[in-house]
């Protein structure tokens, strides 16, 4: 690396496509770019690799800038987040350090497309019958209809009033709670307020759409699951720590429901002998609700705008 240049580091770009869905050749003429398809989860090396750069532009929540990685990074200066918000961020650590953060826009449709695609493909058994096609096979299961079904959505905000309105569409009956949710809001979406318990009890389909935080974390317990009916399937396309991820290994295993779908884990990238890889009753996509091509272009032009706008600033 040159001595006297800023450096500027992009952290897991998984797909090898950064330099795709933008044009980073201004940033390239004033300062050394290195752009890492790799994850590192050991923070020792992440301090290592990151020690050089004055920028890291993060994707998401991939790599945590944590309070003992940010006191490693003597030389950064920004950080540059995908996305409105980034829980996996010290922002109060980075702001005592003069590291200065910013974030891009976000497209938002990815998430509720996304719900919609793994709910379809559970209700229908779409992975085995079409293993069962590639196989030779013919109609191999019966799927689950959806007029008349009760979905339960956890998190009644933006995300899950798009999947409520889709759901009116398939002439499902939609319920809500959450902890600050009342019949007032859910009236005029033609949604019917319950409280936590009869949600699980009645649901055919549960997904979650919330915010992980202190509060939320852990909120789909073991508990929980034991109410759900043994025909019902549940969905997570938000975060993975909102879940007891062991109470729904347990019940997946014990075939205390249907199946469920996920694409968000507890850790991330999910380790390759994790239980959630071999079971039969699981779909499970490495969190790509988000990953689109629309979102990656407002990203990655958003982060050389960001770039741009500090580098003549300085």
């Amino acid at each position: 690396m040159e001595k006297n240049k800023l450096k500027i580091a992009v952290l897991d770009d998984y797909q090898n496509v950064a330099k795709l869905t933008a044009d980073w050749s201004s940033i390239e003429d004033a300062a050394e770019l290195v752009i890492f398809n790799d994850h590192l989860f050991d923070e020792s090396q992440v301090a290592e690799r990151l020690e050089p750069f004055d920028v890291v532009c993060v994707m998401r929540e991939r790599t945590p800038l944590t309070p003992s990685l940010l006191g490693k990074l003597q030389n950064l200066k920004l950080i540059v987040s995908t996305g409105t918000r980034n829980a996996s961020i010290d922002l109060k650590g980075a702001e005592q350090l003069g590291i200065e953060v910013a974030h891009t826009g976000y497209v938002n449709s990815g998430a509720t497309e996304h719900t919609w695609a793994m709910l379809m493909a559970i209700a229908r058994h779409l992975p085995e019958e079409t293993q069962s096609f590639k196989n030779g096979k013919w109609q191999k299961t019966v799927g689950t209809d959806l007029k008349g079904k009760t979905i339960g959505i956890l998190g009644l905000g933006n995300i899950g009033k798009k999947i409520a309105v889709i759901a009116k569409v398939f002439e499902m009956k939609v319920i809500a709670w959450s902890e600050n949710l009342t019949p007032e809001i859910c009236e005029p979406l033609g949604v019917t307020y319950v409280d936590k318990k009869t949600l699980f009890k009645t649901s055919d389909f549960i997904t979650i759409h919330m915010v992980l935080s202190d509060r939320s974390r852990g909120i789909v317990s073991v508990e929980d699951f034991n109410l759900m009916k043994s025909s019902a399937f549940f969905i997570n396309t938000s975060r993975g720590p909102l879940v007891d991820e062991s109470a729904l290994i347990n019940v997946l295993q014990d075939k205390g429901i249907a199946g469920a779908a996920l694409d968000v884990f507890d850790v991330e990238p999910l380790p390759e002998n994790h239980p959630f890889r071999t079971m039969e009753n699981l779909l499970a996509t490495s969190h790509i609700g988000f990953v689109t091509e629309d979102t990656y272009k407002v990203f990655y032009e958003d982060t050389v705008r960001i770039l741009k706008n500090w580098l003549f600033k300085i």
